[in-house]
């Protein structure tokens, strides 16, 4: 087990220190500018291709919540219902760049990374290729690493329960992002859990037998083609347990919605790029709109309507 998670950690060091493009770590110094982050780490689409015109998903993760700015409110919304999230702009080298940041505590992200956790939505995520964009000290690097190390672990112990038979690597991980995706009760295309591996096929070949090792689950390997020696009961309790966190997940990431209505910062610009990015019609805010975007939402709503409309007629 120990040598296995030491290979774990070799991949996942690699990966953490790949580098980035620098117009990434200016804007990460400028969202974490008044705050004292331990670490912030980059993953998602717009690591899986660089877009300048996409939208950058970053999670800041802190020694404590009051180490972030922001109302005690704000910090209470955080401590019952992890992370908040804000969306940020800001001017890199003459362009502006996009970004969705998430805010938690190392804690809330080691409890959320646990195989005891009712919880998909962290270990989901960092189960995936992350990069270390900003880390305070060596000892919050490793402590990053332990975090995202359990991610790996917890994903792909889940994987080897929820399913039956022997199949490759790329099979036992799309079969588990399509029920991660359902149990977030995330709107996604068939097939999103091919778009997320592909080119990484063989990242997830490499840690997929280390990572069942590091849970501590037998199975055999047979040309390529892995299986877990788990008994009927074992995956039955495994999925009455799954189904029960499926429907805890969607009331979560309801809630988490709403949250976000009041935490999701500048949500106004948010709609106004996404308009324009997917129609090509600008949706003009006043200043009044761009700071009270909850006020004005449905005269922005009722605008974007009226644009989409326009645009269907051209």
């Amino acid at each position: 087990m120990i040598e296995a998670e030491q290979r774990l950690d070799g991949l996942l060091i690699s990966e953490l220190t790949t580098p980035i493009d620098h117009r990434l770590h200016v804007l990460v110094a400028k969202i974490i500018e008044g705050g004292k982050p331990l670490a912030v780490l980059f993953y998602g689409s717009g690591l899986r291709q660089f877009d300048p015109e996409g939208l950058f998903d970053f999670y800041i993760v802190l020694d404590t919540l009051s180490d972030w700015r922001g109302p005690a409110l704000l910090r209470l919304g955080n401590r019952l219902l992890p992370p908040n999230v804000y969306y940020v702009e800001e001017e890199v080298e003459g362009q502006t760049l996009r970004a969705k940041i998430a805010v938690l505590t190392l804690a809330q992200f080691r409890a959320a990374a646990s195989p005891r956790s009712n919880d998909t939505t962290l270990w989901a995520r960092f189960c995936q290729p992350v990069r270390l964009v900003w880390v305070r000290d060596p000892g919050a690097a490793d402590s990053c690493l332990e975090v995202i190390r359990r991610c790996v672990v917890t994903a792909a112990g889940w994987a080897a329960r929820l399913e039956n038979g022997a199949h490759t690597p790329d099979e036992w991980w799309q079969a588990l992002f399509r029920r991660t995706y359902r149990a977030e009760l995330r709107v996604e295309r068939s097939g999103r859990g091919s778009v997320i591996m592909q080119g990484q096929e063989a990242r997830y070949a490499a840690l997929t037998a280390d990572a069942w090792l590091s849970a501590g689950l037998v199975f055999t390997e047979t040309e390529g083609l892995l299986a877990p020696r788990l008994s009927e009961r074992q995956r039955s309790r495994a999925q009455k347990r799954w189904d029960r966190m499926a429907r805890q997940g969607r009331w979560r990431n309801i809630a988490r919605l709403i949250k976000a209505s009041f935490t999701f910062r500048d949500g106004a610009r948010y709609l106004a790029w996404k308009i324009e990015r997917h129609s090509g019609f600008s949706l003009h805010l006043s200043a009044f709109e761009a700071r009270h975007p909850l006020i004005c939402l449905p005269v922005l709503l009722w605008r974007a309507r009226v644009i989409f409309l326009r645009g269907m007629r051209r």
